[in-house]
């Protein structure tokens, strides 16, 4: 069962509509004008999945055709991606599920929005100081990153199996079937996988001697892997029959436990059969917003995602009449994004972390109240020093006492059901622990505490002593899943299913990909393959697409770079490609009852449906 949290459920009314913006031929953030980026035929579906890996798609589409819901196929598409995207996500790892609920054959009291948190949690090792003081562990920065010691207890497999157990409609054998015939048939290794292998998190394991044998095994067959090779896993598709058999009970209970546990005491990182045996995930209330007249699900915390994107979201209704009169990605535009996302990320670094372990002030981060002050405090004209950015709440001294590797699906049926469902194992191919006789790779997620005070991650977020690792918390979360109604009702249609990976860039790859569809009209395929800006208060730099930068914009009587007006209003801008891969599901605006689709071309992926 799920263990359910009193959390209040966030309702920010945020007035204003969106007047159109004006381009003039202007080449922005989707370097092109905004009326090439509208026009063009879009296919439509019925229903449809949009994953980054088409063999994932077709399996949930799989389920679609059987007559299962979108649960269902979310649930298939996911236990697939754990075979052909091993270093994104998996078995090994954790995730967050928002299901939109919209008809079910069982289930009365429809519409309902709920969010589904199987988060890996710390084991019962982990204490605040653990990763500073341990003498095997204090001088070595890649102890969270890598090895038995960076993993935390997954939640995937009981998060998965809940969610088809409650709000499914298909039999377990059902839903995993195409992940069993994944990992035993193999599939094509694509160039994005070949990225992967190249990371620095692998580099560094391979300089590793024979550490990661199995996994270079595995994984690199042998050091020789190339793009098109076929990919086979015959010891993860024992797992996922024994999964698929007996259930959860599998998996924290039986033979694949006890691997588990095997594997971790050989690296020094012992877990008892009963605190695996005792993982079970959460139902949460959704956040929820109203943006453009329209309702807005995001999730909350452990993520840190849902919070930063309500409150940005607020920032700029609050300047609505203002923003919308900003040339489309020009300077000011960016600009102003950028400011509201530093004042959000700052409040991510201070104030978020694991609710049941500290008081995390929701209401008053994303009030209408706090939004607009927040607002106010922008400056069209310069930046801010960095430490004027976010919310003046008195900060709360509760200690635990008292993204890379992630992977985003989105769903939808004909019924109106939907799912953003966000996974990860963390880094690329997580801690680089396979699982001996299963072949699974677990996660390196204690690398997303605060494992060392006053250092950043491996994404460069600094955290808060709230986020210090303790026995049985969990780590703070950027994945940010998200769905929007086409109205403010509650009973309104999904207009809007969104999501993605790449660690603190999911957040703001997410917002830009839910403005360009849901304020520009732009097409599900055409928004997630824009370029990107990306800003999180630290380090205190604008990581900016070429594509944006190099465009020109009027500035009174004359013409300059977007990049030149970023520089004169003081941002040090980062020139390169976005770290962002965004899946998005929109309704379709001609053809009533039927959903575009998009999965971001940075990965390699595409949807299915019919």
């Amino acid at each position: 069962m799920f263990r359910r949290l009193a959390l209040p459920t966030l309702a920010c009314v945020l007035l204003a509509s969106c007047a159109q913006t004006q381009l003039a031929g202007k080449q922005g953030l989707a370097a092109a004008p905004r009326s090439s980026l509208r026009a063009g035929a879009e296919p439509t579906y019925k229903h449809v999945v949009a994953a980054d890996q088409e063999i994932a798609s077709q399996a949930g589409l799989e389920m679609l055709q059987r007559g299962g819901n979108a649960i269902d196929a979310a649930v298939a598409a996911s236990f697939t991606l754990s075979v052909v995207r091993p270093y994104s996500c998996g078995i090994g790892g954790g995730g967050f599920m928002l299901i939109h609920l919209k008809k079910h054959p069982k289930i009365d009291g429809l519409p309902r929005t709920v969010a589904l948190d199987y988060r890996e949690v710390a084991p019962a090792w982990a204490k605040a100081d653990f990763f500073e003081t341990d003498p095997r562990l204090k001088n070595d920065p890649s102890a969270s990153t890598m090895g038995a010691h960076a993993v935390a207890i997954p939640g995937t497999v009981a998060g998965l199996l809940e969610a088809l157990a409650t709000y499914g409609t298909l039999p377990r054998e059902t839903v995993l079937a195409p992940a069993i015939r994944a990992a035993e048939a193999g599939f094509a290794v694509d160039a994005d996988y070949i990225r992967a292998t190249n990371s620095p998190n692998v580099a560094r394991g391979l300089k590793d001697g024979g550490r990661f044998a199995q996994f270079r095994t595995i994984y690199l067959l042998n050091g020789t892997i190339r793009e098109g090779d076929i990919l086979k896993q015959p010891e993860q598709a024992r797992a996922l029959k024994l999964i698929a058999r007996d259930g959860a009970s599998a998996f924290y209970k039986g033979e694949i436990a006890t691997a588990i546990r095997r594997v971790l005491a050989a690296g020094g990182a012992e877990v008892s059969a009963i605190e695996l045996a005792a993982y079970r995930p959460r139902e949460l209330p959704a956040l929820s917003t109203v943006f453009q007249g329209r309702r807005v699900y995001a999730f909350p915390p452990p993520s840190s995602g849902g919070i930063v994107l309500v409150q940005t979201l607020g920032m700029i209704e609050a300047r609505r009449r203002e923003f919308d009169s900003f040339e489309f990605a020009g300077s000011e535009q960016i600009h102003f994004l950028a400011e509201a996302l530093k004042h959000s990320f700052a409040d991510r670094s201070r104030f978020l972390a694991d609710p049941t372990f500290v008081n995390v002030p929701l209401l008053a981060l994303t009030s209408q109240s706090n939004t607009r002050e927040l607002a106010s405090r922008i400056d069209m004209t310069r930046t801010q020093p960095i430490d004027s950015y976010g919310s003046h709440l008195p900060q709360n001294d509760n200690k635990a006492t008292s993204d890379a590797g992630t992977s985003h699906l989105s769903a939808v049926d004909s019924w109106g059901n939907a799912v953003a469902c966000t996974e990860t194992i963390n880094l690329s191919f997580g801690s680089l622990v396979c699982v001996p006789g299963f072949g699974f790779l677990l996660n390196d997620q204690m690398d997303d505490f605060t494992t060392r005070r006053g250092k950043p991650n491996a994404f460069g977020l600094r955290q808060d002593e709230r986020n210090l690792p303790a026995p049985g918390k969990q780590p703070l979360s950027s994945m940010c899943p998200t769905i929007v109604l086409a109205g403010e009702s509650t009973s309104s249609p999904v207009e809007l299913v969104v999501g993605g990976s790449g660690g603190p860039w999911i957040i703001t790859g997410t917002l830009q990909v839910l403005l360009d569809c849901v304020t520009y009209g732009i097409p599900a395929s055409k928004a997630v393959a824009q370029p990107r800006i990306h800003h999180q208060w630290m380090p205190n730099v604008l990581r900016i697409e070429p594509e944006i930068a190099d465009s020109h914009e009027r500035a009174g009587a004359k013409e300059q770079t977007v990049r030149a007006g970023l520089e004169s209003r003081g941002h040090e801008l980062n020139l390169g490609k976005s770290e962002c891969v965004i899946q998005v599901i929109r309704k379709s605006p001609i053809a009533p009852g039927r959903y575009e689709a998009g999965s971001d071309p940075r990965k390699g992926g595409k949807p299915a449906g019919e």
